[in-house]
């Protein structure tokens, strides 16, 4: 690999190219790697039973005595997700991450009973230094409380990454730090690495303080009804202000679902939200008229097993729907979402009660990353020579890239690169250097990495054409068939309606069996003669291909003897 002496600085992803997500971001200049982020994506429906997919921790495993640390940007999920799973594997000396971070990654190790002491809180203030390569921060806006860019300076030169960010001139929170971005890019910047994720909406993002003014003319508009409101429960400044618009118009709010109640304990506990004697429990508010309640809870996505979608259904064990709730949509469609989230409003108007969701007429959600006119603003404060759109679908990565090259960045000085692809920063200049091991790994459970693409094959054919269980008890003594097998199916065909189907089958897989009984028994070509006549049969029939299970029963029957 060019360059791969040690005398060069190396930069790659492990995740977050080509995908919205998993980010993870590395840099290495001889014995030194300094990682940044950690994060998860939430897996797509084809991936049945997977909780989350990370990333591959080969790299980082074979050269963790390298590791100098894990550097985190902000405390969203796919930027810290992963971290426990990176903890199991992988030995990382310290963790550095802002303060609202730092308490969800702690609840995070507790609820896996992982022990952790090297945890630390850093400002924009600090400055981490090791042999080769030292790091500071910057302020950004975004839709979560203490969120960063880092800024790392290494003997090539310095590197920038944004983390996620938008530029809120009206922010609920604080405003970005524009000076040290600016004196950061005055001093010089190499390679600036910027969040992609809206590169492709034109013009600047909504600010928050506008999405809190739409909320507030809901609540004034419906001051006798219950209000329900479905959010992201990441976005802490969301619910900043819902609490501080429940306090302003007289009412309590009840959270529902886990990992809001989760996020807003550690924003109360860290300060960023107050919210004393305004949360109240289901039974509270169950006891007290309409118009002194509102309803925070997840599904915001129309998530099945979610609060709102089960209140929708009248399946919640604690919320029954009244024909004058308002229910309130504070949050934007994830892309693959819009059925399951038209599925959820459907359900919620056929119960007779009003529904607002995102529109050009209604602003009452907005994003936590900015648009083409932002992007560009962060170009112009780096001012980087070469430039690396990162954390995006590559249509995301490409329009970033453009952004840069209207912003004067000459189209060869860009890098569309994919995880695992390896830059090479050597005297102020980058040039591709070949490829460390990259790719996805699934979490199944507690299990990391056990799942493979063989497994994953079945569960789709499992899903869509079911399973066939062929159960055969063989007499071994005498090489005999003891009965007909038993033909059991899930996600096939309904028993009930398919009996001939049925008798079929186990007259098929006799037969099979039969075929094979004449010499000494092999299960395995027993088997595969079953797999192959019922296989044929099937598709032949129902043009369908589920997955067929022989199970042969060994059962040793002496013959009696006769004189």
């Amino acid at each position: 690999m060019k360059f791969f002496d040690g005398a060069d600085t190396k930069i790659f992803a492990l995740g977050g190219l080509g995908e919205v997500g998993k980010n993870m971001y590395c840099v290495m200049h001889g014995n030194e790697i300094v990682i940044m982020d950690s994060g998860v994506i939430f897996p797509a429906g084809e991936l049945m039973g997977i909780d989350y997919v990370i990333q591959d921790y080969a790299f980082l495993k074979k050269n963790e005595n390298k590791i100098k640390g894990l550097f985190i940007t902000h405390g969203h999920e796919d930027h810290i997700g992963s971290i426990p799973f990176l903890l199991q594997q992988v030995n990382i000396p310290v963790i550095y991450a802002p303060n609202q971070a730092v308490g969800l990654i702690r609840k995070k190790l507790e609820e896996r009973n992982i022990q952790y002491k090297n945890l630390f809180v850093f400002t924009e203030d600090t400055f981490v230094r090791f042999k080769n390569i030292s790091v500071e921060f910057f302020r950004t806006t975004h839709s979560i409380p203490d969120s960063h860019g880092i800024c790392i300076h290494t003997p090539n030169g310095t590197i920038v990454n944004t983390g996620d960010f938008k530029f809120d001139l009206t922010p609920i929170g604080p405003m970005a730090n524009l000076y040290k971005m600016s004196k950061i890019g005055k001093e010089g910047v190499s390679l600036l690495l910027s969040d992609s994720t809206n590169a492709l909406n034109e013009g600047f993002s909504t600010s928050e303080s506008k999405v809190d003014e739409a909320l507030q003319d809901i609540f004034i508009k419906h001051k006798d009804s219950r209000i329900i409101i479905a959010t992201f429960a990441s976005n802490i400044y969301r619910l900043k202000h819902i609490v501080d618009t429940c306090k302003k118009n007289g009412r309590k709010i009840a959270v529902f679902g886990r990992s809001m109640e989760n996020n807003l304990e550690i924003s109360i506990q860290g300060g960023y939200i107050t919210a004393k004697d305004v949360i109240i429990s289901p039974e509270e508010a169950n006891n007290l008229e309409p118009n002194k309640v509102c309803l925070l809870c997840t599904g915001s996505q129309g998530e099945p097993l979610a609060a709102l979608s089960r209140i929708a259904n009248g399946s919640h064990r604690q919320i029954k729907l009244q024909s004058d709730d308002v229910v309130v949509f504070s949050s934007s469609a994830i892309p693959g979402n819009a059925v399951s989230i038209s599925r959820t409003v459907n359900k919620l108007y056929l119960r007779g009660v009003k529904v607002y969701t995102n529109t050009l007429l209604s602003d009452i959600h907005t994003s936590g990353h900015g648009n083409k006119e932002e992007l560009k603003l962060m170009m112009r404060l780096i001012n980087p020579k070469y430039f690396m759109p990162v954390h995006g679908e590559y249509r995301m990565l490409k329009a970033h890239a453009d952004i840069a090259v209207d912003c004067g960045i000459p189209r060869e000085n860009t890098f569309i690169l994919g995880n695992g692809d390896v830059l090479s920063l050597y005297k102020g200049k980058i040039t591709k250097a070949g490829f460390v091991q990259a790719g996805d790994v699934y979490v199944d459970g507690n299990r990391i990495g056990d799942v493979s693409n063989a497994v994953m094959k079945d569960r789709k054919i499992m899903a869509s054409d079911g399973i066939v269980v062929v159960i055969a008890n063989l007499d071994t003594v005498n090489n005999k068939l003891l009965t007909t097998p038993n033909i059991t199916t899930r996600g096939f065909i309904q028993v009930n309606e398919n009996l001939d189907v049925l008798k079929k089958l186990e007259d098929i897989a006799k037969h099979a069996i039969n075929q094979k009984l004449n010499g000494p028994i092999n299960y395995t070509e027993i088997k595969t003669q079953i797999v192959e006549e019922l296989s044929s049969y099937i598709y032949e029939t129902t043009e369908r291909k589920p997955i067929i299970l022989p199970i042969i029963m060994n059962i040793k029957k002496e013959t009696n003897q006769t004189n």
